[in-house]
């Protein structure tokens, strides 16, 4: 089991983490990242021993910080998979499209580096003052399930943290009309490449300190113009107001998307209400 398996450091260390801060606060930040992926990682059933996983490297913060984790993990002896890594370049203007591969290249990591100009059907397709983030992310995963079967990767692996998942609930719950998350494990239609995410319990702003300490070269995400008003960030403001006014609400919520109980919902298709016989109960 991954949790009865030591944590404690060696002397040695994989080459990405020879020069971080040698501070308590950042040991105890990267254990702890350390231990919710191999919780999350445990929890949802996301270990095939000999596997390959194809870990998907946007140039973010979080990306970074799930490449990091799971190198960390691997080195330790806790993560019995083969990682490649896959930058998807999609063409976006002004992308720095050298920063990836030299730094993965530095580090020794074992990578692939695809372009396929998304960008352009996405401006062609999308009205002007839309958003481009759906239609993009679409293409994307496509893009990167085709490259996973050709490289014989069971598993796409994306850096979605905790706050991902929240505000994916809230925008389906307010707009949607559906209780329905980001799932930590799924298949795509074909069945055939499941979808990770370990970072599921880990906090945004812990994957920020974490890049800020570990120096990641950051590619930032506003290559395809401003993106302001989307949805999702007025979900990320509303929960971080509730955070900031109740500390703990946001490991809270996340506690109670595992804790579902249909017969205390509405969803008939979910709990037979129809069924439920007074008298037969009362002779139990």
């Amino acid at each position: 089991m991954l949790h009865d398996m030591p944590l404690d450091d060696s002397q040695t260390c994989h080459p990405m983490f020879r020069e971080v801060p040698p501070t308590v606060e950042f040991n105890k930040l990267r254990k702890r990242l350390l231990r919710q992926a191999r919780q999350a990682i445990e929890d949802f059933g996301m270990l095939r021993p000999g596997g390959r996983w194809l870990v998907a490297l946007s140039g973010g913060k979080d990306s970074y910080g799930l490449l990091a984790i799971l190198l960390d993990l691997k080195w330790r002896g806790l993560l019995p998979v083969e990682l490649l890594v896959c930058n998807l370049d999609q063409g976006q203007p002004n992308f720095p499209k050298h920063v990836l591969p030299r730094y993965l290249e530095s580090l020794g990591v074992a990578h692939r580096i695809e372009y396929q100009d998304t960008y352009s059907i996405v401006t062609d397709k999308v009205a002007s003052g839309n958003t481009y983030c759906s239609l993009c992310s679409r293409l994307r995963r496509g893009h990167l399930y085709r490259i996973g079967r050709e490289d014989g990767c069971s598993s796409l692996v994306l850096g979605h943290h905790r706050e991902d998942i929240l505000e994916t609930f809230f925008m389906n719950l307010f707009h949607g009309g559906r209780l329905a998350a980001m799932p930590p494990k799924l298949l795509n239609d074909e069945g055939d490449v499941a979808v990770l995410r370990p970072l599921a319990y880990s906090a945004e702003a812990d994957l920020a300190r974490f890049a800020d300490a570990m120096g990641f070269p950051i590619i930032p995400c506003d290559l395809c113009g401003s993106q302001e008003g989307l949805q999702r960030n007025v979900m990320k403001a509303m929960l971080d107001d509730v955070e900031r006014k109740m500390p703990g609400r946001k490991d809270t919520m996340i506690r109670a998307l595992t804790n579902v109980r249909p017969s205390h919902l509405l969803d008939r298709k979910l709990f037979d209400f129809a069924g439920l016989d007074l008298a037969a109960a009362e002779a139990q």
